[in-house]
């Protein structure tokens, strides 16, 4: 059984910052991407940032710059850091990973639950 954990969510005034944290557990024999998503209430829900198992990143317009998307292999987690943060980034932000269990097992999605993220004006 996998699981994937959010935290660091919160209420921040514009121009703050916050760190969220994605940590995954359970049967785990690697982790291709890990995924940043967020969803306004609303509105669909938006990559916002993604970085695979080499490092490498992309993220969302509306976020670069701003935001930075990282990952401790060793303690299969991932991070999202939010700079200069504006109430249009108010949403609920979830973590989703790329997990094959074994050897042998095909490459799954894996989502968590989902952190709350709110900036005031």
């Amino acid at each position: 059984q996998v699981q994937l954990v959010e935290s660091g969510g919160g209420l921040v005034q514009a121009g703050g910052s916050l760190r969220l944290s994605c940590t995954t557990s359970g049967t785990i024999f690697s982790i291709n991407t890990m995924n940043w998503y967020r969803q306004a209430p609303g509105a669909q829900r938006e990559l916002v940032a993604s970085i695979t198992s080499g490092g490498s990143t992309a993220y969302a317009d509306s976020v670069k710059g701003r935001f930075t998307i990282s990952r401790d292999n060793a303690k299969n987690t991932a991070y999202l850091q939010m700079n200069s943060l504006k109430p249009k980034d108010t949403a609920v932000y979830s973590c989703n990973a790329r997990i094959q269990t074994h050897w042998y097992g095909a490459v799954r999605d894996y989502w968590g639950q989902g952190t709350q993220v709110t900036v005031s004006s």
